[in-house]
């Protein structure tokens, strides 16, 4: 479906689109529709009903900007918000966080497929590159489970070990020594509750931080647990973590297999895990590739830098055994 709004006053296209055009980048998200503008129209093509609530969307920020100088942030957000939950609908595939104007919808396929077999699945493991939501969407899932309490707890699980390089002796209680390795599923969490709410949820226990190594001999019920980072688990770890799954649980082990961080050319427990679990009952394997990839535009173009010298390198080093051998 394809629908084509006038742009009231096109001297104000900056305020109405945003700085860099994050206005239109943050509709395009919420509703997975395509906008493209031109002149004095915004285009706006994809399922019909996405469509219809961001034309609903613009409408509503040309109406404010006849009375302001410009877009907040904090508007934008509840205009989305209360579009994608008109009528009691909500956004196709949007999953219900606490914040209300947090609007978190897999975008593509490849998120759709992840997101689905989640929800299908006690175990969904999943490998892709960096920016393709493999972090971010699972504690979303998470916390939509939990808000609809059917699970009692979430527990985030990474392994404690350094990107290339030694950090030596953190100081403080161990909450604090794993604080910069959970980082990035802190704030995901940030973006779906308040601080007050996540503060209240760690303190109690209903959001439980875990290093790797501290899960042995633990049975997790009525929970989700994600292991992010796992190609920085080791084959013996992967074990002891998939066999902490408890009734009434699931768990979701992301990671990206070409980033390793293991010493001495030590085999990745996650790596091992999906070529072992590929087609069990009960186990989803997803794989997100470069398309998927949702952070700026530029990750997409670094990753596939970086695949080309890889694949370059590879040839180069079979060429000169080539050459060796003869």
């Amino acid at each position: 479906m394809d629908i084509t709004i006038p742009i009231e006053d096109p001297a104000r296209r900056g305020a109405l689109f945003g700085t860099t055009d994050r206005n239109l980048r943050l509709i395009r998200a919420a509703f997975d529709v395509r906008i493209s503008a031109r002149d004095t129209k915004v285009h706006i093509s994809g399922p019909p009903d996405g469509v219809h609530r961001a034309a609903r969307v613009f409408e509503e920020l040309q109406r404010s900007l006849r009375s302001r100088p410009d877009i907040p942030d904090s508007l934008l957000q509840d205009l989305i918000s209360e579009s994608a939950l008109e009528n009691g609908d909500g956004v196709e595939g949007a999953l219900d966080v606490f914040l209300p104007s947090a609007v978190v919808v897999p975008r593509g396929e490849g998120q759709r497929q992840y997101v689905d077999a989640i929800y299908r699945h006690d175990l969904t493991c999943c490998v892709g590159p960096a920016g393709t939501g493999k972090t971010y969407l699972a504690v979303a899932v998470a916390v939509s489970m939990l808000k609809q309490h059917r699970i009692q707890r979430i527990v985030l699980v990474r392994p404690a070990v350094e990107a290339g390089e030694k950090l030596g002796y953190l100081p403080g209680d161990m909450q604090a020594k794993v604080n910069p390795y959970l980082r990035p599923l802190f704030d995901a969490m940030h973006d779906m509750m308040t601080f007050d709410q996540f503060k209240r949820f760690v303190q109690t226990d209903v959001v439980e931080v875990v290093p790797l190594a501290f899960m042995r001999g633990r049975t997790l019920n009525n929970s989700v647990i994600i292991l992010d980072e796992a190609q920085n688990a080791t084959i013996g770890q992967m074990l002891m973590f998939l066999t902490r799954l408890g009734h009434h649980s699931k768990m979701i082990v992301t990671g990206d297999d070409s980033q390793s961080d293991l010493r001495n050319g030590e085999e990745s427990g996650f790596v091992d895990a999906v070529r072992r679990l590929q087609g069990i009952e009960g186990v989803a394997v997803v794989r997100l590739t470069k398309s998927d990839i949702v952070r700026h535009p530029l990750v997409q173009r670094v990753v596939e830098a970086y695949e080309r010298g890889l694949e370059s390198s590879d040839n180069h080093n079979a060429e000169r055994a080539t050459t060796e051998s003869t």
